[in-house]
């Protein structure tokens, strides 16, 4: 019992240096967003353009072009980690997150059947992505049932229902006109280039919504991740509670894709990368969020400077590492099944 109590001084230390670390790394990649870029400003000129001080060229660059893009890159990355780690909860996977479920895939191709018909606005483009979410949702729970929702069957659902959305949305981009097919192509890669603050008042309600749900499903949650019938002796409604979470994780994915595009790796690995530095049981939420708005927003920052003047797409560059990511995550996982 000692060295439990002693251990408990050591962990909170260990999460507060975790903390401080990620926010230190967002704050910076921000931070960069807002001062680096073809008109260069130093770190300071662009705090203070922040609240309209300093030269009026730079006061408009910075408050109009590049502080959108980095209060989004917060919100979207967050939005993100949220859904893996609700995902990744309700599977109890690692590897269960809407990228590799075929959840941001479907999310796109609600988008595009919506552009298809010539609806553009913010309105039109999140209920598109919403319905084209909980349509993959629906095909890979359906086709998962029998064997449950755990383990890898659903992850190889959602790569075969990925597939076809994928499929599908070849078909739509093909039946778009010139502009609007190049405009697709280059979303479909997800990238943070060129958002605009329209978007910043739905991606931010709909974080604060979905923070508030997720902080009273908590426990319940939590508790999914013993199995369901440990759930279901703590008081939890097991099957209730996995659709709860699959609705707010399909609306937190679909308004991220309709703001940047689908966005790989960040749903993925945010939860465990928070859940290793928190030494945390079961996923943290709070960290997962910190961390996925710290790795998009690092990643964003990378695509930007990487090789300029030419911008990458963000989604380019959270691919890349999140390859190099999944590779890690099965070999680990194969050694530690031998």
């Amino acid at each position: 019992m000692t060295s439990i109590v002693r251990a408990h001084p050591a962990l909170r230390r260990r999460r507060v240096v975790a903390t401080a670390v990620v926010a230190a790394v967002l704050a910076v990649s921000t931070l960069g967003t807002l001062a680096l870029g073809d008109l260069g400003v130093s770190p300071g000129d662009a705090l203070a353009a922040l609240v309209g001080a300093g030269d009026p060229g730079t006061v408009l660059v910075v408050q109009q072009w590049r502080l959108p893009r980095a209060i989004l890159g917060i919100l979207v990355g967050a939005l993100l980690a949220l859904a893996g780690a609700l995902f990744q909860t309700v599977t109890r996977n690692p590897l269960g997150s809407p990228d590799i479920l075929g959840f941001s895939v479907g999310a796109f191709t609600g988008v595009l059947a919506v552009t298809l018909v010539g609806a553009t606005s913010v309105l039109a483009l999140t209920g598109g992505a919403i319905g084209g979410g909980l349509l993959a949702a629906a095909m890979v729970f359906l086709f998962s049932a029998r064997s449950g929702f755990g383990g890898f069957a659903v992850v190889v659902t959602g790569v075969g229902v990925s597939a076809m959305l994928a499929a599908v949305n070849v078909v739509l981009v093909v039946r778009l006109d010139d502009v609007r097919a190049r405009a697709a192509a280059v979303w479909a890669t997800g990238s943070l280039n060129g958002v605009t603050a329209v978007w910043i008042v739905p991606a931010a309600l709909t974080l604060g919504i979905a923070a508030v749900t997720i902080s009273a499903l908590a426990p319940a949650l939590n508790a999914l991740e013993f199995g369901d019938e440990r759930a279901g002796a703590l008081g939890v409604r097991p099957t209730a509670t996995r659709w709860w979470a699959m609705l707010i994780g399909v609306a937190l994915i679909a308004v991220a894709t309709a703001v940047t595009g689908p966005i790989g790796f960040v749903a993925l690995a945010a939860p465990q990368i928070a859940r290793r530095m928190w030494r945390t049981g079961t996923v943290p939420f709070a960290a997962s969020a910190l961390v996925g708005a710290a790795l998009l927003c690092a990643s964003d920052l990378l695509a930007a400077r990487l090789f300029a003047p030419v911008m990458l797409p963000t989604g380019l560059v959270t691919v890349c590492l999140g390859g190099a990511y999944l590779a890690w995550l099965l070999t680990r996982r194969e050694r530690t099944t031998r």
